[in-house]
């Protein structure tokens, strides 16, 4: 080990790994290390979203790697509700989890988070009953907004009040997670051992294989979660906002007839726009997403359609499935596809001719016309392809021959540590959280597992510096 000795190693600096440093830093003389392989929050700038140009997979994606994690450039959609973004719930119980999501909902106001709600009052039943009349269900879900410019300077703020309490390390790589005796006892980051008495490891999405390769090779039990497979669409704004202006955000659920399969929608980005991220690591895949602004809108609405396949034996490999659809995709077109819905429909393939006469103008410039019947599986296809004629019956326009497909968007989150009910590991101190450990799908649960975390190492650290609060974080020193 190296001299330098920690009580608490956080690996992954995304929303877990950020309130898991937040709780710890309330503690006085607590020696905390957050690392993150990534850059600083001002150093990551994506090419694509620079100079509009296809994306060329980097060694690291500034997208979902760096401070803030895939969050800084995410949407920034606050969702709390125990039965969205992860399965917390199946460890805390269903009001325990509540009452962790307003908590967390309370310091993120803090930091500057949107006052205004949305997803509640009677006119969410009103479209709850209209949703059921086009056979779909309707989750209302409480959601505050904070859009991909201002999660930057919420994660800004947050850094800055840690920076005294905590070391914070960017472009610093945990190779291997070191254990003795069944005891966590340190990392090994760029080639040297760092000790600890405790470890949080939140790699996200990205750092999911990872973790999987880690759990491996420690001898730890692994569970495979349902994958996501689908496409995000994009369609004018006009066509959505009724929904949108009362729930930002539509989760809508969808049971197949054809193959009685789970599809919902997943990100819905009003006025946004389509944007592409690469999984980074030795053989990166290049998948789309989406983004909202507070300050920069487009006439389009996108959103992900997204197919859940939960897969049984021989096959454990999910993760591994979902790259290989996303790289079919990638070796096609150089990138990420895109698709009317019409050209679809009829069996031909999207040239940038019919493209450009359509009425839904792309915000993914660098998309490549092309026909996602060549990538995604004829299930996956029909699925997405009746869940949209269920909408247009909520959201007419929905299902036009304009609209536009891109693909394929994947979530990888498919491999799930056996965590105990305060996500600790069958090593003794390792705890995981957040999306890569396979427990969240989302920014605020994911920020709910960090909580959880360093509230578990707090109560076993009852000496010295586990009696010294410093107190709360507070608006004053929660710069707005």
């Amino acid at each position: 080990m190296t001299a330098k000795q920690f009580d608490v190693i956080i690996v992954g600096s995304g929303p877990a790994g950020i309130f898991a440093a937040l709780e710890l830093a309330e503690v006085e003389g607590l020696d905390v290390l957050l690392l993150d392989k990534g850059k600083p929050l001002e150093r990551r700038q994506c090419p694509v979203m620079l100079k509009g140009t296809s994306c060329q997979p980097c060694r690291l994606c500034d997208q979902v790697t760096g401070w803030g994690g895939a969050g800084a450039f995410s949407d920034g959609k606050l969702t709390f509700s125990p039965d969205v973004g992860g399965r917390l719930k199946d460890y805390l119980g269903r009001e325990a989890t509540r009452e962790l999501l307003s908590y967390v909902e309370g310091i993120y106001l803090q930091f500057g988070a949107s006052d205004h709600v949305y997803g509640v009052g009677e006119e969410v039943e009103a479209l709850g009953h209209r949703a059921s009349l086009a056979e779909l269900r309707l989750v209302p879900v409480k959601i505050r907004h904070l859009g991909t410019d201002r999660s930057r300077e919420l994660l800004k703020a947050m850094r800055d009040v840690l920076a005294p309490r905590v070391e914070i390390r960017t472009g610093a790589t945990a190779a291997s997670i070191i254990v003795e005796d069944g005891r966590v006892r340190g990392v090994e980051i760029d080639g040297k051992k760092t000790g600890c008495r405790y470890l949080v490891v939140a790699p996200g999405r990205e750092g999911a294989d990872w973790l999987a390769h880690e759990a491996r090779r420690l001898k730890l039990s692994l569970d495979s979660n349902p994958i996501d497979v689908g496409v995000r669409v994009e369609v004018p704004a006009v066509v959505t906002r009724e929904l949108t202006d009362v729930l930002y955000e539509s989760k809508l659920e969808f049971c197949s007839p054809t193959f009685d399969d789970r599809v919902r929608t997943f990100c819905m980005c009003p006025f946004g726009e389509v944007t592409m991220e690469s999984t980074a690591g030795a053989e990166p895949v290049m998948t789309v997403n989406g983004h909202s602004y507070q300050n920069c809108k487009t006439d389009n609405t996108n959103f992900a359609l997204l197919v859940s396949t939960s897969f049984t034996e021989p096959f454990h490999e999910p993760i591994a499935y979902g790259r290989y659809l996303a790289r079919l995709a990638n070796v096609l077109s150089g990138g990420v596809m895109v698709q009317r819905l019409g050209d679809l429909m009829e069996g031909r393939r999207s040239n940038p001719e019919r493209i450009e006469r359509g009425m839904v103008v792309p915000t993914l410039k660098s998309a490549t016309p092309g026909d996602l019947s060549f990538v995604l599986p004829y299930r996956y296809l029909k699925d997405i392809m009746e869940m949209l004629q269920a909408l247009d019956k909520l959201a007419p326009g929905v299902a036009s021959r304009h609209t536009l497909l891109y693909g394929v968007e994947v979530k990888f989150y498919s491999s799930c540590l056996r965590l105990s009910s305060n996500l600790e590991s069958e090593i003794e101190n390792f705890f995981a959280a957040g999306d890569g450990a396979g427990v969240t799908r989302g920014l605020t649960q994911a920020s709910a597992s960090g909580v959880i975390a360093a509230r578990e190492i707090v109560r076993r650290m009852k000496g010295a510096a586990a009696q010294r609060p410093r107190g709360p974080l507070t608006a004053s020193r929660a710069p707005r």
